[in-house]
């Protein structure tokens, strides 16, 4: 095996928390969920921004954590609305999190430096009417909300100051987007201040709702790299969810657009824990996360306002442990059930190929076979027919090379022969029925 830095550089390539709805203001009731204005308008709380969490590595920065230091993340939201509110989660943590301030702004787009904010826009976020506060062990957070409007495919920034040692942090690791580091607190900062950047990475953010008339709910995209966005540009929301929020904006001009919410997961398996070993050497991680179906609850049932789930989970358990093809179908069908059990639509999508993938250059052969290939075709020969599901999103039959079934169109190859790079992802967005996704 490589350093643990190569592996886990390894894993950023590899192919593959949210709140409970708690109101947070002091104010607040269940009114704010669902308020009428003066015209009769509904406004509804609806899930604009997501991601999967993981527990910490047992070394380097997500077990040491942060003690008297600001974290700044950057998040781009899919639906827009006149108030923000703001996840924070500890579920993954081994101490308590003492949040010693938080703050939401937009971007300021006059300066080259991502992490600048517009001072105009600055929110101090509170919780329970106060600024600070503690995240328990296992807990979450849901901030007070703030009249902050945010339109549709807005960006913001969310600044945490952490005065005292967290421990072991819980983070989503392969963000393709920057994070920001700094000593004391910074969260008015508007410039200056943060001394360490990340090209990965959120520590402790899981969401952003927004309030918002015309709701349509949201639509969970809960997925493995594919979804995740390995083998797109970073900083530029190419992941093909994104494209697919940015998509849905654009032809719905009524307004009446959902949220999508990325609850992808690099590395995740059907029937394999994130810290099981695979193929080519590859030794698996605490950041691959648990096996999909203990992912539904935190990742799909807790977000705000969801209808729909994509799930598009699959070929890490056929390459990194030769899974056959009836326990993986199994698999998804166990998660279809819990799915819509819950009155939630359940969507397939068949396994991408991936013919030439390695872990790493160099790394054993067994990634690909002809054999890990049939199974392939019979996990996709099985979605393609079955009728028990709510529908398909056919990626292998567009993203396969159409001289070589087994292989990713060249024109659409990040390089590592298994994830697509920003043309591939408009592509998987593109093909997307929007109509699967009516709330």
């Amino acid at each position: 095996m490589r350093s643990a830095r190569n592996w886990r550089l390894a894993c950023a390539s590899v192919a593959l928390a949210v709140a409970m709805p708690v109101l947070a203001s002091s104010g607040s009731s269940a009114a704010q969920q669902n308020t009428l204005d003066g015209g009769g308008s509904a406004r509804e709380w609806v899930g604009s921004w997501a991601t999967a969490v993981t527990g910490a590595e047992p070394t380097g920065v997500s077990r040491t954590g942060f003690s008297n230091q600001s974290l700044r993340m950057i998040v781009r939201t899919s639906v827009g609305g006149e108030k923000v509110r703001i996840r924070l989660t500890n579920v993954f943590g081994e101490n308590t999190v003492a949040v010693g301030a938080a703050t939401v702004a937009k971007p300021d787009l006059s300066t080259p430096a991502v992490h600048d904010i517009d001072p105009t826009t600055l929110r101090n976020l509170t919780f329970n009417g106060r600024a600070s506060t503690t995240m328990l062990r296992g807990q979450e957070l849901l901030s007070d909300p703030v009249d902050l409007r945010v339109e549709d495919l807005q960006e913001l920034t969310v600044t945490v100051y952490l005065p005292a040692a967290t421990g072991p942090v819980t983070w989503h690791v392969t963000s393709r987007q920057s994070s920001f580091s700094g000593p004391g607190d910074l969260s008015a900062t508007t410039v200056a201040g943060f001394t360490a950047a990340r090209t990965c990475c959120w520590f402790f953010l899981s969401g952003v709702d927004v309030l918002r008339r015309k709701a349509e709910g949201s639509v969970v995209v809960l997925s493995d790299s594919m979804g995740d966005g390995n083998g797109s540009t970073l900083n530029a929301n190419k992941r093909w969810p994104d494209l697919l929020a940015q998509r849905l904006v654009d032809s719905r001009r009524n307004g009446k657009v959902p949220g999508v919410l990325n609850a992808s997961l690099a590395g995740s398996r059907l029937n394999h824990e994130g810290t099981e070993p695979g193929a080519g050497g590859f030794p698996g991680f605490v950041q691959l996360g648990p096996n999909a179906a203990a992912r539904l609850n935190e990742d799909a049932f807790a977000q705000t306002g969801v209808h729909t789930v994509i799930f598009d989970v699959g070929i890490n358990d056929i390459w990194m442990n030769g899974d056959p093809a009836d326990a993986i179908i199994n698999a998804i069908q166990q998660a279809g059930s819990q799915v819509r059990e819950r009155g939630i639509r359940f969507v397939v999508a068949t396994l991408g190929p991936y013919e030439g993938f390695v872990v790493t250059p160099g790394s054993p052969a067994g990634e690909w076979t002809p054999e890990k290939e049939a199974t392939r075709n019979a996990v996709n020969t099985f979605l393609r027919n079955s009728h028990e599901f709510d529908g398909l999103i056919d990626f292998d039959a567009l993203l396969r090379d159409p001289a070589n079934p087994s292989r990713l169109r060249a024109e659409w190859d990040s390089g590592d022969h298994i994830h697509p790079n920003d043309a591939g992802n408009q592509a998987m967005a593109n093909h997307v029925r929007l109509n699967l996704l009516d709330g």
